[in-house]
């Protein structure tokens, strides 16, 4: 059986959302398949099951159908590093920083691990699901071009291509990246999905004609407008969440750091109909908020000094502020954050907020893992990513809940305890529940707009 590459015709087009829908309905039409997406860039990230980390959307993908996670799935992430540079993962484990021009001059000794992760999947699964970047036509950087073109060539995917009509220029962009394509891969493209459609479909019937007949691409589906608030990729993915907040009772304000990181912790309180989230870059939004949670951060000591700069400080200090701090902003909250080998920054000794006592040291390991967490008197699934240490994973003082640990608001426990402080009406749910049910009904809604029939038939040709 063929694999399958899921380009997009922009930035943003819907690919991750689509190559997880796609993995999700082979899989259930008795498909062998797993996701995989070469290089992503990404300060959002999951533990594998295997150890070492991959990005959001192709652990998503996986936990979806059930299948065991491994760095194979995303053998390259890039997260935000300082001046100008990037921190690599590659096959779930850091190798350092790198600057932009060191990455595209040394990007052929990445295409080997690229090559062996994606054999070792095609060993145990029949088809391969893999998500692009971007587009894949940047002229000036296709042979620097990881999860697009080289995958594509190296294992002659099938390809469809993925449009956004909310962009507008839909014929454009789907016209001009088929044309730039190279012609050996143009022959593999099996259709294209134009995406998040609003209005009335039929308007669009003509543009499907001038697609399939004047472009003589298939259109293998108009995909309506459809918010699905799971499996964020990144922070420009986050910031298109919908909700409705007609019933909310409490609400919460997420500090935008500028390098913050696992907005995925937020999944829970963004579907949650008693809550209304916002994200705020100002301090005196705070004023608000019932509950202001200081989320993780790649970059602890330089968000931190932006928080200084920006006015927050004076709010984050006092006791009387709601806070749920995780991870970086846990560190945060410390006196003092020490990082004597210059993990993160210049800086060897940074003040911190100081509502809990003690120092945080940075160290050259990270801690990367996941599993059961006794957090606040409650047992929770979750996962830790941190080069910060101190003597507790968890503290809990007056209007404080600080840890380590991504994923605490998936437990029900804990968001019942910490929202039931603030507003003693709060029902909560089961997200657990919920996330089953809504990747379901995603998934179906993706089904009945696009031809899977066809999509099937041209992997097995």
């Amino acid at each position: 059986m063929n694999s399958l590459s899921i380009f997009g015709t922009s930035s943003d087009a819907g690919k991750s959302t689509l190559s997880f829908a796609i993995t999700y309905l082979l899989h259930h039409r008795g498909i062998s398949v797993a996701p995989f997406k070469a290089q992503n860039v990404s300060n959002n990230s999951q533990v594998t099951d295997a150890g070492g980390e991959i990005a959001i959307p192709q652990h998503f993908a996986a936990e979806a159908i059930s299948l065991k996670t491994t760095p194979d799935m995303n053998p390259v992430l890039l997260k935000s590093g300082g001046k100008s540079k990037a921190h690599m993962i590659v096959n779930g484990k850091s190798v350092g920083d790198k600057d932009v021009w060191s990455y595209y001059r040394d990007i052929d000794t990445l295409k080997p691990h690229v090559k062996r992760a994606f054999l070792r999947l095609q060993k145990k699964y029949g088809c391969i699901v893999a998500e692009g970047a971007g587009s894949p036509v940047e002229l000036n950087l296709m042979d620097k071009d990881l999860s697009n073109i080289f995958v594509a060539e190296e294992f002659n995917t099938k390809i469809i291509l993925v449009a956004d009509i909310q962009r507008g220029g839909v014929f454009a962009s789907i016209y001009g990246v088929y044309h730039l394509l190279p012609k050996k891969l143009r022959k593999n493209v099996i259709g294209v999905i134009v995406n998040k459609f609003q209005g009335d479909m039929s308007l669009f019937d003509e543009g499907v004609k001038i697609i399939e007949k004047k472009f003589n691409i298939p259109v293998l589906g108009v995909v309506p407008f459809k918010p699905f608030n799971l499996g964020f990729e990144d922070g420009e993915s986050i910031m298109n969440y919908v909700q409705d907040t007609k019933d909310a009772i409490i609400k919460v304000g997420v500090i935008k750091l500028p390098h913050i990181s696992n907005f995925t912790d937020f999944e829970p309180l963004v579907v949650d109909k008693e809550i209304e989230l916002s994200f705020i870059s100002n301090a005196g939004d705070m004023a608000t908020c019932d509950l202001v949670i200081l989320p993780g951060s790649k970059r602890v000591v330089d968000d931190l000094e932006w928080l200084k700069v920006r006015g927050f400080e004076e709010k984050l200090k006092s006791e009387e502020q709601k806070v749920v701090a995780i991870c970086g902003g846990y560190e945060m909250m410390f006196e003092k954050i020490l990082d004597p080998l210059g993990i993160e920054s210049d800086a060897k000794v940074t003040e911190g907020f100081g509502r809990l006592k003690g120092e945080i040291i940075f160290q050259k390991k990270k801690i990367v893992k996941k599993g059961n967490y006794r957090l606040f008197r409650r047992i929770v699934e979750g996962y830790e990513i941190h080069n910060g240490i101190a003597n507790e994973r968890c503290k809990a003082k007056k209007n404080l809940y600080g840890t380590f640990i991504h994923g605490l608001f998936d437990s029900d426990e804990i968001r019942e305890l910490i929202l039931r402080e603030i507003n003693p009406n709060y029902k909560g749910y089961d997200f657990k529940e919920f996330k089953a049910k809504a990747i379901k009904e995603f998934a179906s809604h993706i089904d009945k707009h696009i031809d899977m029939n066809k999509i099937e038939k041209e992997l097995n040709d």
